[in-house]
């Protein structure tokens, strides 16, 4: 790993998201750990996401801007983290957003247990606090139960080519069981740091929740 690569990859998959991309952005700027670098892989947005990000990308060398044909949020987060040069890779949907001290909070933890190969976390959750169950889809969970990949905190050099995420419901725990079971050392923190909105327009988990009981 290159000695002056940043601590953090962000990640931030996007796709017609051009009216709430900013607030995930502007999350980041605000990060009182300032290091780290983003990419934004915009899934092929129809919308004005690419002229929301033009002013982010004049003003920080540290945002870069991949514009790709649709292939869904997994293929693109398996393409962002394959264009990442950071120590870790983190996610960050374009939906969403970080508490200031999100990225601080995790660098002091990983340089404390630096034997880490993905470290996870509860987030804050506004709107429905409910998600369909991937073994029962005519129930639902509490979101608080389940693996939100937004909160994974990844060694980059520690994934493997076969560590990779898919375009389908309830992807975030499929990685996370394949992931530890390759006796990776997993922990958890208590740092609620990353806000989840899941009452965002045509959010994919939201959509399959009232597709199913409304």
């Amino acid at each position: 790993m290159d000695k002056f690569a940043p601590f953090f990859s962000v990640v931030i998959c996007t796709y017609n998201r051009s009216r709430l991309i900013s607030r995930a952005l502007d999350s980041l700027l605000l990060q009182t750990c300032k290091d780290w670098e983003c990419i934004i892989v915009d899934d092929g947005s129809t919308d004005s996401t690419s002229e929301m990000i033009k002013p982010y990308l004049f003003h920080s060398t540290q945002i870069k801007y991949i514009h790709r044909l649709h292939h869904g949020v997994g293929v693109s987060k398996n393409f962002g983290i394959q264009a990442s040069i950071g120590r870790y890779v983190t996610f960050l949907d374009s939906d969403d957003e970080y508490k200031n001290n999100h990225l601080a909070i995790r660098k002091q933890f990983l340089l404390k247990h630096p034997d880490t190969d993905l470290l996870h976390s509860n987030a804050e959750i506004i709107g429905n606090q409910y998600v369909l169950d991937k073994t029962n889809l005519s129930s639902a969970i509490a979101i608080e139960n389940c693996i939100i990949s937004g909160t994974f905190v990844l060694r980059k050099n520690s994934i493997d080519h076969d560590d990779c995420f898919h375009n389908f419901y309830s992807d975030d725990s499929a990685f996370f069981e394949k992931f530890s079971s390759k006796n990776k050392v997993i922990r958890k923190i208590n740092s609620p740091t990353y806000i989840y909105h899941r009452n965002t327009e045509n959010s994919i988990c939201t959509t399959m929740l009232n597709n199913c009981f409304n």
